[in-house]
């Protein structure tokens, strides 16, 4: 391990505004990039009606769609990550961009599912991995200070990047049809996420000790993938990412489907505005709104008291969204707290990972974290729906999600937050 500890000198006023402004500007063009790529995930169940039409596929196995998409964005992170870390932000991201929106083109075209689970679900799954590892990665190195809120910032771009295409994908699929919505919105999402990864850039060495300057104690922990897979508290982080990813998974893989048999039809309206779209629309704010917030509560709650509190207020907010669902209104309102409670883990784990073993290889040890999220596509996606479709209930799927929410809160608070300040204390024992 890395044991050597910044002794650059406090910055004077004169010489940290540039690097203050380039950082803002890095995590503004991270955050476009990252809303460039959103769509793929959260308006997939928009699409599952219309392509099992299309192909004549039932829900189980068009959900492996959904499954590729994410297993393949977490499981190839170890490898994106320490491909950027090697090329360059720019050149990997830009490659990203292009094949995260060169997936629905070529979606358009297919005529089978292994057509759609290429192209959407593989060749998806490697541009937004690529993209998301990179973003994160790149902003926790230039806002050692304020990790969480910065990790939010950009994950919300993926978690309301949405916002802006629900509606209008909603109304392309009525009046255009499947085919050309996705070849349309897929060259939008390519040209909008290239032009902005082109303005991305590590920070220099001098940057990144002008920004570090209130974070030193962290910046002296420099640990490799290899040192950090032999940890017990990276795989505690991993259990507990892959609980919580699994829940959230069910929602958004299956919300078209489940929100069908609760009676919310494309009749139903809410506020004057159709149901299904206008919850997804909320969805998609609030998951967004909830990874800088929690980042910037936990930047100074601490980062196991604030999962604490989020975990618990999905599990809490899932009861009642089930109970009450034979309400539209109560359903759409419901489903924005659900989010709020979940996506921030986006925010949550990288910054507690990166203040737990150190922003020098931040990209690849989060590649390695993030293949968490794949295995959570798996249980919310495609095991999610058999779970419906062998009991014909959506309950034992739901008590399953809320199940694991209540229990990551618990761990986060009475395991995670002992575990972790014991390897820091014992750590830093040995830089002294």
């Amino acid at each position: 391990m890395n044991r050597s500890v910044s002794t650059a000198p406090a910055a004077t006023p004169a010489t940290t505004s540039r690097p203050t402004l380039t950082r803002w500007l890095q995590l503004l063009l991270g955050l476009i990039c990252m809303m460039s790529i959103s769509s793929p995930q959260y308006v997939w169940t928009l699409f599952t009606r219309p392509l099992a039409a299309k192909l004549g596929v039932g829900l189980p196995e068009l959900q492996v769609t959904f499954s590729l998409l994410v297993f393949l964005q977490a499981f190839f992170s170890p490898f994106q990550g320490a491909l950027i870390e090697r090329f360059g932000v720019r050149a990997l991201i830009s490659i990203g961009t292009l094949m995260a929106g060169l997936s629905w083109t070529l979606a358009s075209y297919v005529q089978s599912k292994t057509g759609l689970y290429f192209s959407y679900g593989v060749l998806g799954g490697l541009g937004t991995g690529t993209v998301y590892v990179g973003v994160i990665g790149l902003v926790v190195r230039w806002f050692p200070d304020r990790r969480g809120f910065a990790a939010g910032v950009a994950a919300a771009g993926y978690g309301m990047g949405a916002i802006l295409t629900t509606f209008p994908i909603a109304a392309s699929l009525q009046s255009r049809g499947i085919e050309s919505t996705l070849w349309l919105y897929g060259i939008v999402f390519a040209a909008v996420g290239f032009l902005a990864a082109q303005g991305l850039r590590m920070p220099s060495a001098e940057a990144a000790a002008i920004a570090a300057r209130d974070a030193m104690a962290s910046n002296a922990l420099a640990m490799r993938p290899r040192e950090v897979l032999r940890t017990p508290v990276f795989w505690l982080m991993f259990l507990m990412m892959a609980m919580m990813s699994t829940s959230g998974l069910m929602v958004t893989s299956q919300m078209a489907t489940f929100a069908a048999d609760f009676g919310i039809t494309k009749s139903s309206l809410v506020f004057g505005l159709s149901a299904l779209p206008l919850a997804l629309t909320i969805d998609r704010f609030m998951n967004g709104l909830t990874r800088p917030l929690f980042g910037f509560i936990s930047d100074h709650l601490g980062r196991e008291r604030t999962m604490f509190v989020a975990f618990a207020l999905e599990g809490i907010a899932m009861t009642l969204w089930f109970s009450l669902r034979g309400d539209t209104t109560l359903f759409v309102l419901l489903s924005g707290v659900v989010f709020l409670g979940w996506g921030e883990i986006f925010s949550l784990f990288p910054s507690t990972l990166t203040d737990t073993f150190g922003p020098a290889h931040a990209t690849a040890n989060y590649g390695w974290l993030y293949t968490s999220f794949g295995v959570g596509s798996v249980f919310g996606g495609p095991l999610a729906a058999l779970l419906h479709q062998y009991t014909g209930s959506w309950k034992p799927v739901f008590a399953s999600a809320i199940t694991l929410d209540l229990l990551t809160a618990l761990l986060a608070l009475f395991v995670l937050k002992p575990a972790r300040a014991r390897f820091l204390q014992a750590t830093y024992r040995r830089l002294a």
